[in-house]
């Protein structure tokens, strides 16, 4: 796959009662995600920024298909992926912190297991296992309850099971989250060799360093609306990321 896009995508969700009080505007939904439009390439790394609750979780859930967009549509290739969603699907490799392994499982199990509901070999998922396990350091705790492991071992063991298939579309949340520096180092560090081997890459995070980091274009989302998205080198060249970003959020509270 060379092209990932996707054009005006929207999601609302209905609120409870509490959420009704809570806002004291009569409102019964709430708009997440509005008119967000993104490209992403293949052989690049595609950062999506933008502080908690602004609605780059939910736009990553719509481009994994977790969730139904109530609006626009994704296209592969320039194809709508509802064409053969199947196919798309096994053409994802997707983590979230929102998705938790089963803690009385252990990475080994959980590894072998999903790699069967891809439809892998046995020769391929231990191919695949030996690779993933040695560059995440996860070996020495493969056979380890998921309940038993650090919140950094985890959070390794997620993002080997998610590339368990090895796919040609990576969209991952915050995925340095929980992790210490040496561990954030391993993943960005993978991240740019997937980069390297024409994979598409969607990445979410509020951490500029990350983005500026790893990043090849950049997308701002900030109250569920796009903000800002282009080219990294040509957003930063008067301004830092981080300038950009504010000067944004703040014009949003005018």
């Amino acid at each position: 796959m060379k092209k990932l896009i996707a054009q005006g995508l929207r999601k609302t969700f209905r609120l409870n009662a509490k959420q009704r009080q809570e806002r004291k505007d009569g409102s019964r939904s709430i708009v997440a995600v509005d008119n967000v439009s993104l490209s992403l390439e293949a052989g690049e790394i595609y950062g999506l920024l933008g502080p908690n609750g602004a609605g780059k979780t939910t736009t990553l859930r719509m481009m994994a298909t977790l969730l139904q967009p109530d609006g626009g549509k994704i296209l592969a290739d320039e194809k709508d992926i509802q064409e053969d969603l199947n196919d798309y699907k096994r053409r994802i490799g997707f983590l979230t912190s929102e998705l938790k392994l089963d803690d009385f499982f252990s990475p080994d199990y959980t590894f072998s297991y999903m790699g069967r509901l891809y439809g892998m070999t046995e020769e391929k998922i231990r191919e695949r296992k030996e690779k993933l396990f040695r560059q995440f350091g996860i070996f020495e705790f493969k056979d380890t309850k998921i309940h038993d492991l650090s919140t950094g071992m985890k959070q390794k063991a997620s993002l080997a099971v998610s590339l368990a298939h090895d796919p040609e579309i990576i969209i991952f949340d915050e995925p340095t989250n929980g992790l210490d520096i040496v561990a954030s180092k391993e993943v960005e560090d993978y991240l740019q060799a997937l980069k390297g081997q024409g994979k598409i890459i969607l990445v979410s995070t509020h951490i500029f360093s990350l983005v500026e980091k790893l990043c090849d274009r950049v997308g701002i989302i900030i109250r569920g609306r796009m903000a800002l998205e282009g080219k990294l080198s040509e957003l930063t060249m008067e301004k830092s990321l981080e300038s950009i970003f504010f000067d944004l959020y703040k014009g949003g509270e005018e």
